[in-house]
């Protein structure tokens, strides 16, 4: 059988358990009609690049599955029905990735990179020698005096 991608984008005032259903819906349709998923995942509500029917964000979900042509069919048209899914994309591969997706992957990233101060950079006592700038002039208060 043939291996799909299948990515949908959820309005972004839907709940997270609102977007587990659609999920949900999407898999029983897959293996209601002879498919099989392999993976799912929620990559979360994600800002998008451009406001699509009046959404800045979005719910991403993925599906990695394995089903006849018929069943991607069946698969969007039900999605393009539904008035949640705001948009979506069915790509044929070669085969799944293994392990968590890229987007899995950047997420796993960033939060480990942030760290406890939660990405707001060094603190000021941080900076070390100013080098070649030497020390600051003195205030006006303290010329003045």
């Amino acid at each position: 059988m043939p291996l799909y991608e299948h990515v949908f984008l959820a309005r972004q005032d839907l709940a997270q358990s609102q977007v587990d259903a659609l999920a949900e819906t999407a898999t029983s349709i897959i293996e209601g009609n002879g498919g099989r998923v392999v993976k799912t995942e929620t990559w979360g509500l994600r800002s998008i690049a451009y406001r699509i029917a009046k959404n800045r964000k979005a719910h991403y979900v993925s599906l990695d599955f394995e089903a006849p042509a018929t069943v991607v069919a069946e698969l969007e048209r039900q999605t393009q029905i539904n008035e949640d899914v705001i948009r979506y994309m069915t790509v044929r591969v070669d085969e799944h990735e293994q392990g968590p997706s890229a987007m899995m992957r950047r997420n796993e990233r960033s939060e480990r990179d942030r760290g406890e101060r939660g990405g707001r950079g060094r603190d000021r006592d941080d900076r070390g020698d100013r080098g070649d700038r030497g020390d600051r002039a003195p205030r006006r208060e303290e010329a003045d005096a």
